[in-house]
């Protein structure tokens, strides 16, 4: 076995997402919200600022309750944009809670995760790339998927947050093959 991805660097904290978390399909539709809310948030910032931030995320979200979350209103709003703990964006806020009223729906009607895995037609794509420099930023079953959420009332999700997403939950498999868990993880496809 050789390297793990180059991207996570040393760190323990982004060591263990990228050993851990990155790539491991995830089906439970709660995580699925979740994982989706954060890459928003992650928009025009590093994953690894989000990560650092994840637990004062999931405090002031309320565990990322979807059916919590949907019927917030702008006192909300307003106590999310006075937490220091997480990205103070109002746009971004707002469309936590507008996704979670989507989530509702999707997950009313099928399934959330029914609906975030039909992209690639419930099997992660193994991609396997042999250096980072392969791995794309979109890509048509990305696209394709952020125009289904954008459909069904998303925001935050165009098609590079899809993308990351997707690599995040497993959707596809972006490790480079030599890395450890490109083996691990297509294990669990």
């Amino acid at each position: 076995m050789g390297e793990r991805c180059s991207w996570c660097g040393t760190d323990p904290l982004y060591v263990a997402y990228h050993d851990d978390e990155w790539g491991v399909p995830e089906r439970d539709p709660r995580a699925l919200y979740e994982k989706l809310v954060l890459d928003g948030f992650q928009a025009g910032l590093s994953w690894f600022t989000i990560l650092r931030k994840r637990e004062n995320f999931r405090a002031a979200f309320a565990g990322f309750e979807p059916d919590v979350i949907a019927a917030w209103g702008e006192q909300d709003v307003v106590r999310l944009l006075g937490d220091a703990g997480i990205v103070r964006h109002r746009g971004k806020i707002e469309a936590a809670i507008t996704n979670a009223q989507a989530w509702q729906r999707i997950e009313a009607d099928g399934g959330f995760s029914e609906f975030i895995w039909s992209a690639v037609d419930g099997v992660p794509l193994q991609h396997g790339f042999t250096v980072s420099g392969q791995i794309p930023a979109t890509s048509p079953e990305g696209d394709e998927l952020a125009k289904r959420l954008k459909k069904a009332g998303f925001t935050f999700c165009g098609p590079t947050i899809v993308y990351a997403f997707a690599q995040a939950v497993g959707l596809v498999n972006d490790h480079v093959v030599d890395c450890p868990a490109y083996a691990r993880c297509a294990a669990l496809a």
